[in-house]
């Protein structure tokens, strides 16, 4: 068979997806579109460069992800729409692909973002059409794998998502990289966790309950703390069946308490008013900072990523640990971060165009057939090392 998609946002997510969908994904049709009709033919250059028989099946278009009518057009005879885009447009275009009759995933981020989503679960069922958020990297893949480790074995269990984008090198004030879109950074570490504590729902403040955590060389030891959206559903979707349930960013050693400050400067705020009435606007001035002076072109990237879910399996303690390390990739330019954030979620697109995920709008750990999934995961040239043994924590 072969399938067609349309993925919102031309950007380094976009493209990474567009790749994946034409390699991996039985692709006929991608339409790559963006509210910047330049940038989506750019990125179908880029595209073209790295698939130069593909030209042909590669389609840029001008959308306005905010627009019902502009999105309907872009994925008019697409099979499955992919938002590339940000979060905050994602309901929009949740809606907009359930009136195309197309199956819908997207890169995620936000909770309640998610949930609005998750409501309009009659609407897609009666369209035929699946729908399925937070499909990227954390949420996503992490979640996925949990999903896995916890269909393996038996109550009581716990689970542990830890996950990072990092610089290779040590570099700037805060050791760290700019990876990803700055408000999905900053979303990230705004407000809470929301966690599984002894079987109950919990929310833990962000940039809190800070730990430890060891990788091999040449990455070495880093910290953990918690951050929001990364658990996305999972807490109410195995709530009764898991007791434990987290998840944490990994940074190099230092960086949340920079992080921290800065949240009490005010730097990330909006707007704020100073003694003598008048009005700064740090968060603007913040972010340009960051674009700039985190951009780091010369400094590749890495992903880190380790799920580890503990239980019993015929009456014996187990752990089953999931570990994935990736890195930029020099052959196709493509960072680790935007590998493992659109890989996994091409792959998700390919499942709903294939049929393999019912109609309606359902969180992915609860529909998406992990077995398979992660099996078919080293063919998107996303590589999980996974540990089965005996738990003697």
């Amino acid at each position: 068979m072969r399938y067609r998609y349309c993925v919102i946002g031309a950007g380094r997510q976009g493209v990474a997806l567009a790749h994946d969908l034409l390699l991996n994904c039985e692709a006929s049709r991608v339409v790559l579109a963006d509210a910047d009709e330049t940038a989506a033919r750019r990125s179908v250059l880029r595209l073209v460069a790295l698939h130069p028989s593909r030209g042909g099946d590669l389609v840029p278009m001008r959308c306005d992800a905010a627009d019902a009518a502009s999105v309907q057009r872009a994925a008019a005879d697409a099979q499955v729409v992919i938002s590339a885009a940000p979060y905050r447009f994602n309901e929009g275009l949740t809606r907009a692909a359930i009136a195309a009759r197309a199956h819908f995933c997207d890169l995620g981020g936000n909770t309640s973002v998610v949930r609005a989503q998750l409501s309009l679960h009659e609407s897609a069922r009666a369209a035929g059409v699946s729908v399925l958020p937070d499909c990227g990297l954390a949420p996503g893949l992490g979640n996925i794998l949990a999903a896995d480790g916890v269909s393996r074995l038996e109550p009581p269990i716990g689970v542990q998502v830890r996950c990072g984008g990092l610089p290779q090198r040590r570099e700037g004030p805060l050791a760290y990289k700019l990876v990803f879109n700055f408000d999905g950074l900053v979303n990230e570490y705004s407000g809470f966790g929301e966690f599984l504590r002894d079987g109950a729902p919990i929310s833990i403040p962000t940039l809190t309950e800070l730990e430890a955590i060891e990788f091999p060389e040449p990455i070495g030891r880093c910290e953990a703390a918690v951050t929001s959206g990364g658990t996305s559903t999972c807490a109410e979707s195995f709530a009764g069946r898991v007791q434990n349930f987290d998840y944490k960013t990994v940074r190099y050693p230092g960086h949340f308490a920079v992080i921290r400050a800065m949240f009490g400067l005010g730097l990330f705020d909006e707007s704020v008013r100073t003694s003598d009435g008048g009005e700064l606007r740090p968060r603007a001035l913040t972010r340009r900072l960051f674009e700039e002076r985190l951009a780091l072109p010369e400094v590749r990237d890495l992903v880190v990523l380790r799920v580890t879910v503990r239980g019993r399996s015929g009456g014996i303690a187990r752990r089953v640990t999931y570990d994935l390390h990736d890195l930029h990739d020099e052959r196709t330019g493509f960072t680790a971060m935007e590998r493992t954030t659109a890989f996994p979620t091409a792959l998700v697109a390919y499942f709903q165009a294939r049929g393999m995920i019912p109609a309606g709008a359902r969180p992915l750990e609860q529909v998406l057939p992990t077995a398979a999934y992660v099996k078919e995961l080293g063919g998107h040239d996303i590589r999980v090392s996974e540990r089965d043994g005996p738990d003697g924590a």
